[in-house]
C-alpha cells in the first residue's frame, strides 16, 4: 500500500493523459474534452497536494514528541509556525493517489451517469484506503487524508466550472440559442 500503489497511480495517471488521443475502456464514449478534462484535473490535484505538501512546516505523527520523536504538536494551519520536526507531511500525498482521480466524476457525469458514479466510488476508496495506510504506520493524521481528499475535489470542481464555462458550445446549445450557421 506505500511504493506500488503510488506507482500504479501515476501509471494510472499517464494512461489517462494518452487517453485524451488514444482512448481505452469507458473514455471511448467519452468526448476528447472530457478525456482532456479528466487527465487535467488529474494532473492538478497531483501537483497541487504535492506543493503544499513541499511547503508544509507540518511534521507526521511519528516525528511528534508524543509519540517518541522530536518535534511539538502545531496545527498545520498555523502558517510560517515550524514545529520542530522535518516537516512536509501535511496534504497526506499517497492519499492524494487515490483522490486525484476524482475529476473523473466531473468528467464523465453529463454523459455517463453510472460511470462517474462508479468512477467516484473507486477513486474516494482508494484515497480513503492509501490514507488510512499511512495513518495506521503513524505518517499522517486522518485530518492530513481528510483535507487531501477536499483538495482534489475543489481542484476537479474548479476544473470542470471552468471546462464548462470556457468550453466552445456544440450544434445543439448553439441552435438553442438562436445562432446561426456561418456557412
Amino acid at each position: 500500500m506505500h511504493e506500488d500503489a503510488r506507482r500504479l497511480a501515476w501509471l494510472f495517471a499517464v494512461a489517462l493523459v494518452l487517453s485524451v488521443w488514444w482512448p481505452f475502456g469507458v473514455l471511448r464514449s467519452s468526448s476528447k474534452a472530457e478525456r482532456l478534462q479528466l487527465a487535467v484535473t488529474t494532473l492538478l490535484a497531483l501537483a497541487l497536494v504535492s506543493t503544499l505538501k513541499y511547503a508544509s512546516t507540518t511534521s507526521c505523527p511519528w516525528d511528534l514528541a508524543e509519540f517518541g520523536g522530536v518535534a511539538r504538536y502545531a496545527s498545520h494551519w498555523a502558517l510560517g509556525s515550524v514545529d520542530g520536526g522535518s516537516g512536509k507531511c501535511f496534504p497526506a500525498g499517497h492519499a492524494s493517489a487515490g483522490f486525484a482521480f476524482v475529476g473523473g466524476y466531473f468528467a464523465l457525469r453529463r454523459n455517463r451517469r453510472r460511470a462517474a458514479r462508479i468512477w467516484l466510488i473507486g477513486s474516494l476508496a482508494a484515497g480513503i484506503a492509501l490514507g488510512f495506510s499511512q495513518q495506521m504506520r503513524g505518517a499522517h493524521f486522518q485530518s492530513h487524508t481528510l483535507w487531501t481528499g477536499w483538495l482534489c475535489w475543489v481542484t476537479a470542481l474548479l476544473i470542470d466550472f471552468a471546462s464548462r464555462r470556457f468550453a466552445p458550445a456544440d450544434d445543439n446549445t448553439r441552435r438553442l440559442m438562436g445562432a446561426t450557421d456561418p456557412a
